[in-house]
């Protein structure tokens, strides 16, 4: 679990209703259903209306990564592909065909399969960056459906406060209707900032984040197929790698 991530939300959150209770007020001001249903459901609306159903659904699946990234074993990795390259260099890059059945990894079942079937070094790359910028601008167009909303959130909470204060004025006649006027407008524009700068744009930073780095295992891996291919000496295919986790 990503604790900073948690420590994070938590921080915030108490620091907000911590800063109501210092200054005499109550948690239950904060609370507004109406507020809440204009905000978020305003938000859910304008995001999904700008993003495909396919990219939205993805970001939202993707929002686990918050508290639980994917686990990237970089050291892993260069081990893996340090063998890789003694195997090539003792045996051929032949004997590297059974390894191809036990990748999990499409990508990386792909990429050992064309260093087997004696792909040429730039035209392997060539055809794996292909497969790498396809897979980074998914990836990001799914994240960013939270960048999204944030932006949406903050003007949708100013229309929820002047929605709030139409009401006002529509019954200033009756000073017992004010005040629940006046709560939607100000805790709509709280709800609208709040969730934007609170929850929304710091996990759209956060899986843009991840995304890079699962980008850069992929280049990463990449780089030593390049590398067995060209037989290159497997310490400099190692210590190539290693040049990625500075």
């Amino acid at each position: 679990m990503d604790i900073i991530s948690l420590i994070g939300l938590t921080l915030g959150i108490v620091a907000i209703v911590g800063g109501q209770l210092l200054e005499g007020g109550h948690i239950d001001a904060l609370i507004q259903p109406t507020a809440f249903l204009i905000v978020f459901g305003g938000t859910i609306g304008a995001t999904l209306l700008g993003a495909p159903m396919r990219v939205f659904f993805a970001g939202v699946k993707m929002v686990k990564w918050v508290m639980l990234p994917p686990v990237i074993s970089s050291a892993q990795m260069i081990d893996q592909v340090s063998r890789w390259s003694h195997i090539a260099r003792k045996e051929g890059l032949l004997a590297l065909e059974a390894q191809v059945n036990f990748l999990k990894d499409p990508f990386m079942s792909k990429g050992l399969q064309l260093l087997v079937d004696g792909a040429e070094p730039e035209r392997m790359r060539e055809v794996l960056d292909v497969e790498i910028v396809a897979y980074e601008s998914q990836m990001k167009a799914a994240a960013k459906i939270w960048e999204s909303a944030g932006g949406y959130a903050p003007t949708i909470g100013i229309l929820g406060a002047v929605m709030g204060l139409i009401h006002v004025m529509e019954n200033l006649s009756d000073p017992s209707k004010l005040g629940a006027g006046i709560a939607v407008a100000f805790v709509a524009t709280i709800y609208g900032v709040g969730s934007a700068n609170l929850i929304f744009l710091p996990i759209g930073k956060k899986l843009i984040a991840n995304i890079a780095r699962l980008v850069t295992m992929r280049e990463m891996f990449v780089d030593g197929l390049v590398g067995i291919a060209n037989g290159d000496n497997p310490r400099i295919i190692e210590s190539r790698l290693q040049g990625y986790l500075l």
